[in-house]
């Protein structure tokens, strides 16, 4: 379980997130949602180690984060909105790089089993010629080389085709109920989030998404 208590963050004189306490089980997928500059990923930043809070804290099973930071990072597959992945490079090629700074090794064909999983078969092609769908599908798949226990994602889903973004969709919710996995992400696309999330958490204070979700018998939880 992932249990996060009394968070707050500011930058500058702003004050981004306040007070802010809630807890993810093993196989649950958290959608956060909210308008821009809410906090939706400033808090995944906190979930990631990235960024430290003011105040609060968190913990994953027994470990807290603050104590035991080199071992929750182990824990911890972050993908960031923007891609991040060598575009010169092929998939497979991305793939062997990633693995080679984890501290999870994997062969080869493991490696390629991971993107096949997500529907990326395009295995020696460079990864400049791939469409934004595939790109997002590896990035995704290089997180997941150290096998992590919690995922977290921000915008996995932006800008890529309805089929990309069902298939991630799909995958992302299997993950989580097949292999016990916590996974949080942010997403402006409603039908996404109605779909594949067990739990929504509305950020910020413009009620929007919450009454939006709530119309479609989703229950929306505001931190």
């Amino acid at each position: 379980m992932l249990k996060v208590d009394s968070l707050a963050k500011h930058y500058g004189l702003k004050q981004i997130l306040e007070d802010v306490s809630f807890q993810v089980e093993q196989g649950e997928v958290v959608g956060l949602v909210g308008e821009n500059g809410a906090g939706k990923s400033t808090l995944l930043h906190l979930l990631a180690t990235l960024t430290a809070p003011e105040t609060g804290s968190i913990a994953y099973q027994d470990l807290n984060y603050q104590k035991n930071i080199r071992e929750i990072r182990k824990k911890i597959g972050f993908i960031p909105q923007d891609i991040a992945i060598w575009e010169d490079f092929s998939v497979k090629e991305n793939m062997v790089f990633f693995e080679q700074l984890s501290w999870v090794k994997k062969s080869e064909q493991e490696l390629r089993q991971l993107c096949q999983d997500m529907k990326l078969d395009e295995w020696k092609t460079k990864t400049k010629s791939l469409s934004g769908g595939m790109k997002r599908k590896l990035n995704i798949a290089i997180s997941l080389i150290h096998d992590p226990a919690i995922l977290l994602l921000d915008e996995p889903t932006v800008g890529i085709d309805l089929k990309s973004r069902r298939e991630i969709g799909t995958y992302l919710y299997n993950l989580a109920k097949k292999q016990g996995k916590i996974v949080i992400y942010t997403s402006h696309d409603m039908e996404e989030i109605v779909t594949y999330c067990d739990r929504v958490y509305c950020i910020g204070q413009d009620p929007f998404y919450q009454e939006l979700l709530e119309e479609k018998g989703i229950l929306v939880q505001k931190l």
